[in-house]
């Protein structure tokens, strides 16, 4: 088992585009794709990951946010295409890109007072195909574009009801449940485990590859995301999405 740490366990973990070249990097390596049974992603400290560090953000040009988010979506494809298990372990939050992160994961494990979602609405930031298609495929259409337009995030038991996420700890039992479930995945085949990841995938792509075909177009509304990032770094201190 290898487990990728991210984060500095500042700001939620909240990750700039130095760090999220170095997952895409992480991910990509020859020792995770031949990790033998399974790969854990979890943040540093007590969160998961609060998204993209929103301070890179001020003053950047639109050339500038697209380029952060082409580096944003080769990370995640990176995760994506990791051969093995994948377990994203949630504490705190995961929210925008940190839970695009969670959903490239194979399976999510969430502590009960964690929160998930996609605030990405609240700043003009504008979903690209491959994040609305992430979330789509594990709930559906109607509840992604409910938590899309709303922006809100959820706790864990209704992120766990609507099929967001996988499994729930109690409170301080995280690290017991996913021993537990990494024990259950090292009883079985190496190369079973590897096939079954492949042939759903296989047949998931249908589905996901027109949205992993298209380039990549406009990231944020340039109007919009000037004033309500200056907004929101300013009510809140926070630096993630």
């Amino acid at each position: 088992m290898i487990t990728l740490t991210i984060g500095d366990g500042e700001r939620f973990n909240a990750l700039g585009r130095a760090q999220w070249r170095a997952l895409e990097e992480a991910a990509s390596s020859p020792e995770v794709k031949a990790s033998s049974t399974a790969v854990v992603i979890r943040g540093r400290g007590k969160s998961f990951c609060s998204g993209s560090d929103l301070r890179e953000f001020v003053d950047a040009t639109a050339d500038d946010v697209r380029a952060a988010f082409v580096e944003i979506e080769a990370a995640l494809r990176a995760v994506e295409d990791i051969p093995v298990p994948t377990v994203a372990v949630i504490e705190g939050v995961a929210a925008g890109g940190g839970c695009q992160l969670a959903l490239a994961c194979d399976l999510q494990l969430m502590e009960s007072s964690a929160r998930i979602g996609m605030p990405t609405s609240q700043l003009g930031i504008l979903v690209s195909a491959t994040f609305a298609t992430r979330m789509s495929l594990r709930i559906g259409p109607s509840r992604t574009k409910e938590l899309l337009y709303s922006g809100r995030l959820v706790g864990a038991q209704e992120a766990r009801e609507m099929g967001l996420v996988t499994t729930v700890a109690p409170a301080r039992a995280i690290d017991n449940v996913l021993a537990e479930l990494l024990e259950g995945w090292s009883r079985q085949s190496a190369a079973s485990l590897r096939a079954a990841k492949a042939a759903v995938n296989l047949g998931l792509a249908p589905v996901s590859q027109p949205a992993r075909n298209r380039v990549m177009g406009e990231t944020a509304d340039p109007t919009d995301l000037p004033k309500r990032l200056a907004s929101f770094l300013h009510r809140t201190g926070k630096a993630g999405t």
